[in-house]
C-alpha cells in the first residue's frame, strides 16, 4: 500500500474530509485546517492515536512498536531501525489505515 493510500484511510478512520495533497507532490491531506501527515508530523500523528484509542507499546526487547486498537482487532508492528519515532508514526498510520479499510 502507498503513503497516500495509508492517509487516505487514516484520514477516513479520523473521519478528517481531505481534499488535496500538497503542490509540490509531498504525500499530505489539505484537512481544512491544514495540512495533516502523520506519517511525518509527530503531533498529527499523537492525535490520530488520540482520536482511535490506539495503544501504543514500545517492544524494546525485539526494537519495535506494536500500536493496537482498544479491542485488539487491529494490531501493526514496525521495526525501530534506522528510526524509532518514524517506525512509530508509520505504525499509527498503518493501524488506522485498516481501521479506515474496514469501514464501510
Amino acid at each position: 500500500m502507498t503513503d497516500r493510500e495509508l492517509l487516505e484511510l487514516a484520514a477516513k478512520a479520523a473521519g478528517i474530509d481531505y481534499h488535496a495533497t500538497r503542490e509540490d507532490g509531498t504525500k499530505c491531506i489539505y484537512d481544512g485546517r491544514g495540512y495533516w501527515n502523520p506519517l511525518t508530523d509527530d503531533g498529527d500523528a499523537l492525535r490520530l492515536a488520540v482520536k482511535l484509542g490506539l495503544t501504543v507499546s514500545q517492544l524494546m526487547n525485539n526494537r519495535e512498536v506494536e500500536v493496537s486498537d482498544y479491542d485488539e482487532t487491529v494490531s501493526v508492528n514496525e521495526f525501530h531501525e534506522p528510526d524509532p519515532c518514524a517506525a512509530t508514526r508509520r505504525a499509527i498510520v498503518r493501524a488506522a489505515a485498516e481501521i479506515g479499510r474496514n469501514m464501510p
